[in-house]
């Protein structure tokens, strides 16, 4: 049986975080568990302290249960390396991505590409550039989130 996981992103602003990974994954944020108002609710009854970070919106959930849980996780540190694990958004195919690239022209995908990006941007994203080569089909575009991780969109 696989192992049931969650990803668990260090930030400085985990609501902000949480809030742009839900809506460019089509994630939903998570609400607090049954019989809690609020997150903080449930942190305090569970024993850790006001002063722990996290008080807020800061995990989302893939409304159709198929992707894993997502925690931001409230650090005061500010990222100062590139990541060492990032997300490639699919944005260029209508099915699994592998088995499907293929099938669609590349100008096709860029375009697809090149409006995720645009999408991306308006909630607070920013391009660092395309990522192509000449005579490679292939076509994508690396994006930093508003604290600074890079993801790429293909």
């Amino acid at each position: 049986m696989p192992a049931r996981f969650q990803l668990v992103i260090d930030c400085k602003y985990p609501e902000l975080l949480a809030r742009f990974w839900a809506g460019a994954l089509g994630y939903e944020l998570e609400t607090p568990p049954e019989g809690f108002a609020t997150w903080a609710d449930w942190r305090r009854d569970i024993g850790l302290p006001d002063s722990e970070p996290g008080t807020g919106a800061d995990s989302i959930i893939d409304p159709r249960g198929d992707g894993p849980r997502i925690w931001f996780h409230a650090m005061p540190d500010a990222k100062v390396v590139k990541n060492r694990l990032h997300f490639d958004i699919h944005a260029s195919t209508d099915g699994p991505y592998l088995s499907s690239v293929r099938n669609i022209p590349l100008e096709i995908r860029k375009q697809r590409v090149d409006a995720e990006a645009k999408r991306l941007t308006d909630l607070g994203a920013t391009i660092t550039g395309a990522l192509t080569a000449d005579g490679l089909d292939h076509y994508a575009v690396g994006m930093k989130d508003p604290e600074g991780n890079e993801f790429d969109i293909n």
